[in-house]
């Protein structure tokens, strides 16, 4: 693909044969310098597609750099991974990374820009905040990466986007990255990108054909003895345990812990402390957290190779992030499971999910136990109550 003798090396080194079908699409189209918008699911090695045209472009000249690149992530621990991986792919000691987040003292930030870096990885908000502080300088940028665009626009980051892009230098490179591509997607895209190249890496089914999808049938006051049965029926690497709420996840990993049943449990949700989630990611990658019960803090970009599972023990409002969950496993070609809880109210997100994913999940055969469970269940649950109507005030 015309890259370096040096890149090629350092591939080489960290075990990269051949590219995945992203990054033998988007890096020729960067490396001409198009802008490129590439939707493809998570797990099929993105990062690198972007990374490796970055690096070998870069201007190391520089004593004190100012950065040429700048790549917006959705979430801190996407960041974090974002600059890991620049690291492993480049020479660490020419090439300066810093990464700016929300939930750590920016003084050290500020440090680290002060003395010179050539790429930027942060999200949009502590992004912001440096802007307008004066203490990130981008006068000089000629690449920007807008990683797993739709989910920050799902969590309203699209204020913050387009401030940052209209800060940009005009005469710039933008490649944007997404799992899917909706609306808001392209607009910003054609507002923001010159004649971009499009290319779909998902035509089909959405998520990973590696991993296979389940679902079962289960009343809410259920899910709990069904998750217990579940674990130790299929006796996962690593499994992650999705939640909707910050609140629930806490509860339920509380819970978990508190019955003795599994070892190396661990939670990670938003009302955790920045240290708090930087250990536990840590200890996930490592394998001393086996069971994960988090939020979508998670769902995004996040690559841990050995994830066998996922459970969504709350399926997830938006059909969207049930791609991002499930790909969370059957990364870069591995095989993977994923089983989703759907109470008997939920079947039209259930429908939702499969016509987004173009194929049906698949009923566990573990439905005919819940169903036998349920029958000496729900006659000893109280009447539901009715709901009460207020009348408005005139």
């Amino acid at each position: 693909m015309g890259l370096s003798d040096k890149t090629l090396a350092t591939l080489e080194r960290i075990g990269y044969e051949k590219p995945s079908p992203v990054q033998a699409g988007v890096i020729p189209l960067a490396m001409q310098e198009y802008d490129v918008i590439g939707q493809a699911r998570t797990g099929t090695g993105k990062t690198a597609a972007f990374a490796i045209p970055i690096l070998e472009q870069l201007d190391l000249s520089v004593k004190k750099a100012k950065p040429q690149a700048l790549i917006l992530t959705p979430t801190r621990e996407l960041a974090v991974q974002v600059e890991n991986e620049f690291r492993r792919l480049s020479d660490k000691e020419r090439v300066r990374c810093v990464c700016l987040y929300g939930g750590k003292p920016i003084k050290g930030q500020i440090n680290q820009l002060e003395k010179g870096c050539h790429v930027v990885v942060g999200t949009p908000g502590r992004v912001i905040d440096h802007l307008n502080r004066g203490t990130l300088n981008i006068d000089q940028l000629w690449f920007v990466v807008l990683d797993e665009a739709d989910r920050m626009l799902d969590i309203g980051f699209r204020p913050d986007i387009e401030r940052i892009l209209r800060r940009c230098p005009k005469e710039r490179q933008t490649l944007l990255l997404s799992a899917t591509l909706p609306d808001p997607i392209r607009r910003l895209a054609k507002q923001y990108m010159y004649r971009p190249k499009v290319i779909n890496f998902s035509k089909g089914k959405v998520a990973a054909q590696t991993i296979e999808q389940f679902f079962m049938t289960v009343p809410a006051v259920m899910k709990y003895d069904i998750l217990v049965k579940l674990l130790q029926r299929e006796t996962p690497d690593q499994a992650i345990i999705f939640c909707r709420t910050k609140l629930g996840t806490e509860r339920l990993y509380r819970k978990v812990l508190k019955s003795g049943i599994f070892d190396g449990v661990g939670t990670l949700h938003g009302d955790m402390s920045q240290s708090a989630r930087d250990r536990m990611m840590k200890d996930f990658r490592s394998g001393a957290v086996k069971y994960l019960f988090a939020t979508d803090v998670v769902g995004r970009g996040i690559d841990i190779t050995n994830v066998s599972h996922i459970i969504n023990f709350d399926i997830p409002s938006l059909s969207e992030d049930y791609v991002h969950r499930v790909g969370r496993t059957g990364r870069m070609g591995k095989q993977g499971v994923a089983y989703s809880f759907v109470t008997p109210e939920q079947s039209g997100e259930q429908k939702q999910i499969e016509k987004l994913i173009n194929m049906p999940l698949v009923l566990d055969e573990m439905q005919d136990e819940i169903d036998e469970l349920r029958e000496t269940i729900e006659p000893k649950l109280p009447p539901a109550k009715p709901k009460k109507r207020y009348r408005r005030a005139l």
